[in-house]
């Protein structure tokens, strides 16, 4: 796909995306949303809700931790029996994760309110939490949030402050595209900081959009667009146990069912895909402590899974993350991370760029302008660009600088 400079996105099938500055995750058809402070948090807002005015196509990824919290196995239940979600129940400041089966009969409680309160099945809910692990959910606060929250055309801003733990901003993106001649729209929100690494991290995303596709068609969309986004993110390498990527379709905007066979499909993908990645970047950006986005851009390696896996090597390096922080220039860092990855690498055969000067090539060092080079890491995003001789293959990571501030965050983190 190809960015121009107005803002439009053309995909590969020539159709045209458009971001849309101001779009949230209510922007499509036939949602609404809320978020209210329940007393799990001292002031701030820690209970969030989102509806769509129909059972809505339903399609998710989950952390691979072993230690799955309880809200993520009872939103696996409810999608496993039709494939369908009408509503979305979200708790901040508490994860309900390794609590046991108190945890689990908690987070099906939380079900079954909305789901009385709303007057639609169990199955029809999923259940989110983030916040500390290790605690019992208060469920006098819980169920104060479920008699209280009220979803409205207009409640994106309090759900996206109400999902929030660390976070300092609120993350959301919005795109168009075409289908069959129809404007068709994919918006989302999530919040994530801190214990974020590739393969999902402690992080929450929920994706709405007003398609018409069926489930298994919605998650084979979704899946490569995880891989190209979320699972290219990383502030500290650490995962977490209630990470949580949701979407939902609900046919509001007519049109044939997307499959792979639809001549749209690709357009469709496309902009599933940049929404992914427009909310990855945020989280990344918004690192524990960070002062700045680093991109790492992989060409030329044999795969495009092997240039992931640079990517991801290089901008989860502690070592490249503090020479960033620090404005050093310091190319050996980088060099140092390429050479520990899992992927195939000649190093004679490699080009290392910091922003637009080459500073490795070939297995040697090349003369750059130190000054330069330490304007250009003192922005607010700093590229880093790796170029391979191997292939093909290419992929692009994203993650942040660390600093002092990520171990004050870390270590008072309960308190």
């Amino acid at each position: 796909m190809k960015r121009g400079r107005d803002g439009l996105i053309q995909a590969k099938n020539t159709q045209t995306i458009e971001k849309v500055a101001d779009g949230s995750i209510l922007t499509p058809k036939g949602y609404k949303a809320g978020g209210i402070h329940s007393g799990l948090r001292y002031r701030k807002k820690d209970f969030a809700l989102l509806m769509s005015d129909r059972p809505a196509s339903a399609a998710a990824v989950y952390t691979q931790s072993h230690f799955q919290a309880p809200p993520l196995q009872v939103t696996q239940e409810s999608i496993a029996e039709k494939g369908k979600i009408q509503s979305v129940v979200i708790n901040s400041a508490v994860a309900n994760a390794c609590t046991g089966e108190e945890g689990l009969a908690n987070a099906y409680e939380m079900r079954r309110m909305i789901a009385k309160r709303f007057e639609i099945p169990d199955e029809y809910v999923a259940v989110a939490s983030t916040g500390v692990i290790g605690q019992q959910l208060p469920m006098e606060k819980i169920t104060h949030g479920c008699e209280n929250v009220e979803p409205s055309e207009t409640g994106y801003k309090d759900f996206q402050q109400a999902i929030l733990t660390t976070d300092t901003c609120q993350k959301h993106a919005c795109y168009q595209v075409q289908i069959e001649g129809k404007t068709v729209t994919i918006g989302g929100a999530a919040k994530g900081s801190g214990m974020i690494h590739p393969n999902m991290a402690t992080m929450l995303g929920f994706i709405t959009t007003d398609a018409t596709i069926g489930p298994s068609d919605l998650k084979r969309a979704l899946s490569p667009s995880i891989d190209k986004s979320f699972n290219q993110i990383t502030v500290d390498g650490e995962t977490s146990t209630n990470d949580m990527v949701l979407t939902l379709a609900n046919g509001e905007i007519d049109h044939d069912s997307l499959t792979e066979d639809h001549p749209d499909w690709g357009a469709f993908q496309t902009a599933l895909q940049l929404v992914c990645e427009d909310l990855a970047k945020q989280i990344a950006k918004d690192g524990e402590g960070a002062t700045k986005l680093i991109e790492v851009e992989v060409t030329g390696a044999r795969t495009n899974e092997e240039a992931r896996i640079i990517g991801k090597k290089v901008v989860g390096s502690s070592l490249v993350k503090t020479a960033v922080y620090g404005l050093d220039a310091n190319w050996g860092r980088i060099v140092g991370a390429i050479g520990h990855s899992e992927a195939e690498v000649d190093p004679t055969q490699c080009d290392i760029y910091i922003e637009d000067q080459l500073v490795f090539s070939n297995g040697t060092p090349c003369p750059f302008s130190e000054e330069q080079a330490t304007e250009d890491l003192d922005n607010e995003e700093v590229k880093i660009t790796i170029h391979l001789y191997e292939g093909d293959g290419e992929g692009t990571a994203w993650g942040c600088d660390l600093t002092y501030d990520y171990v004050k965050i870390n270590a008072s983190y309960r308190t």
